[in-house]
């Protein structure tokens, strides 16, 4: 049998979810609309309760189910789904177990334990995860909850499609990050049920893509997990429901490469003051890098679906992003190997409006003079034009100075 879930079955378990979720706002971004040539807007999912929209999924499985008909729950999880299926067992009073990769963010860990569920961290990807989940499931009778691949996960997925129909009443196109299939199966379902002439885009990280594939075959196809910074979305198989789903309902399946959406987690930060996880990002990174082109006429939304981001990563990506864009610069320079060397490299650093970020002594590792020391600087520039003003005075003014990496 086909699910064609109707509109008002979509709304009466966005309903019931009403207490816990938040509706999260949708921005307008001029930023984002200069840049791609077309009205765009923002779903900030990223700011739900838990960091991310996999809190409706969660609270639609469970929505029937309490401590008196439930002995427990479990599911594998990179980290999103595993935070909110902990957060919405606890509002249920429902003992929730989470299988996790070993190299999950100790940040989502943290976040799944202070929810009060039970962590158990598990060797492999997160299907590896999942399996161990169902196993255990089966073995001590708790109610396996899947991350996407379950109807009642999509119709609480649903409720971002919902909010998105009231919100954006031109709407013509929606751009959603895909891992699994779930998000974008719930937005599809509400807005095909709505009878909308919506554009529907899915978005999927390079590193880890195997819904262009799967669609091509027909079934599910599974791919090698490649290292890449959206983690969230990097499942190696799509799911049999959701397959399906994507199939009838979505438009376009594109990939966008981790430097696209390296640049638009800084961007969002930047421009938007939006803080997302690479996977959440993947749709801003597609219309940046022109994998998705903006609606002629209406409104081109972005879901940013998650906001979970180790902060140590997302300075590395935003340090990173600024030395690609000229506004931070690591310098090696000679000097003479005599007091007042250092501070007269400083001086003439300074002089060309350039900050001095930090500042390392070299002298192994390294050719130098006798009579010579090395100079490591980090300094921060207006940009490329700038810093290659900054290399020019300092030749001037008589320093062997290189650029590195």
């Amino acid at each position: 049998m086909v699910w064609s879930p109707s509109l008002a079955e979509l709304e009466a378990i966005r309903r019931a979810s009403v207490p816990i979720i938040r509706e999260t706002p949708l921005y307008s971004s001029a930023s984002l609309s200069s840049v791609c040539g077309g009205e765009v807007a923002i779903k900030a999912e990223c700011l739900q309760r838990t960091g991310s929209f996999k809190l409706r999924g969660t609270l639609s499985k469970l929505r029937d189910r309490d401590a008196g008909n439930c002995r427990g729950v479990v599911s594998g999880s990179a980290g999103n789904h595993a935070q909110a299926l902990a957060y919405a067992a606890r509002v249920r009073g429902i003992a929730c177990t989470v299988f996790m990769p070993r190299g999950a963010a100790l940040s989502k860990l943290s976040a799944v334990e202070a929810f009060g569920a039970e962590v158990r961290l598990h060797d492999g990807s997160v299907d590896d995860c999942i399996e161990a989940a169902r196993e255990l499931a089966a073995a001590d009778g708790l109610l396996f909850v899947h991350p996407f691949d379950d109807v009642e996960i999509v119709e609480g997925q649903a409720g971002v499609g919902l909010d998105l129909l009231e919100q954006a009443p031109d709407m013509a196109q929606v751009v959603v990050p895909v891992g699994g299939g779930g998000l974008i199966s719930g937005i599809a379902a509400a807005i095909r049920s709505a009878g909308r002439p919506i554009r529907i885009v899915a978005v999927q990280a390079a590193g880890c893509a195997p819904f262009p594939a799967s669609l091509a075959a027909g079934e599910p196809v599974p791919v090698a997990a490649g290292a890449t910074i959206a983690d969230g979305i990097a499942v190696k198989r799509p799911g049999d429901l959701t397959l399906g789903l994507i199939e009838r309902w979505v438009d376009e399946v594109v990939t966008v490469e981790d430097e696209a959406i390296a640049e638009a987690m800084v961007l969002l930060v930047n421009r938007c003051k939006l803080v997302a996880e690479g996977a959440g990002a993947a749709s801003v990174a597609a219309l940046l890098a022109g994998a998705v082109a903006p609606a002629p006429s209406g409104t081109t939304v972005a879901v940013l679906s998650g906001g979970n981001v180790d902060a140590r990563v997302l300075a590395r990506v935003i340090n990173r992003q600024e030395t690609q864009v000229g506004r931070r610069a690591r310098l090696f320079a000679r000097v003479p190997d005599q007091p007042g060397g250092l501070a007269d490299l400083l001086a003439a650093v300074a002089g060309t409006g350039a900050n001095v970020l930090d500042v390392t002594h070299l002298r192994d590792g390294v050719e130098l003079g006798v009579e010579q020391t090395g100079i490591e600087l980090i300094v921060e520039t207006r940009g490329n034009e700038h810093a290659a003003t900054l290399l020019q005075r300092l030749a001037e003014a008589g320093y062997q100075v290189e650029l590195t990496p």
